[in-house]
């Protein structure tokens, strides 16, 4: 149960780091851009999103090592232990979806809630991120 402690407070902080870089990186690009306003928003949104999509594949890879040893537990279900399964569970836990066709077995279920913890905060995070672009370049439709 440590190990896999462990290895979810790894993870978790990777990708709470992943994304205050790529924040910290878009709003930078977004002060260079000489475009647009609304273009600066598009780019911001793809940015954001990349980002979640990255996180979510961190977290697959936890899933699939995880599955794959003989200590943490399993995923049961409609999964044929595929990475690309993992993917998909990952990113319906990490949007907090959770559709229900997969699911954990044993410690590996604490990474499944806290990957909805934190997929949650890091969409809310981004949410407050493309709300203050908004406000800066989006100023009273002007821009449309």
């Amino acid at each position: 149960m440590l190990s896999a402690t462990a290895i979810n407070s790894l993870i978790v902080v990777l990708v709470v780091l992943m994304h205050h870089e790529v924040l910290v990186r878009l709003s930078g690009l977004l002060a260079k851009m000489h475009s647009r306003h609304h273009f600066r928003l598009v780019v911001a949104v793809l940015g954001v999103l990349l980002a979640h999509t990255a996180q979510v594949w961190v977290f697959a890879a936890a899933y699939f090592f995880m599955h794959h040893a003989d200590t943490w537990g399993s995923l049961t279900g409609n999964f044929n232990g595929s990475f690309l399964d993992c993917v998909y569970f990952s990113f319906s836990t990490f949007t907090t979806v959770g559709y229900g066709d997969i699911e954990p077995v044993g410690a590996l279920r604490f990474l499944t809630g806290i990957e909805g913890l934190t997929g949650l905060v890091l969409i809310t995070w981004s949410a407050s991120f493309l709300f203050v672009k908004m406000q800066r370049y989006w100023t009273g439709g002007q821009n449309y």
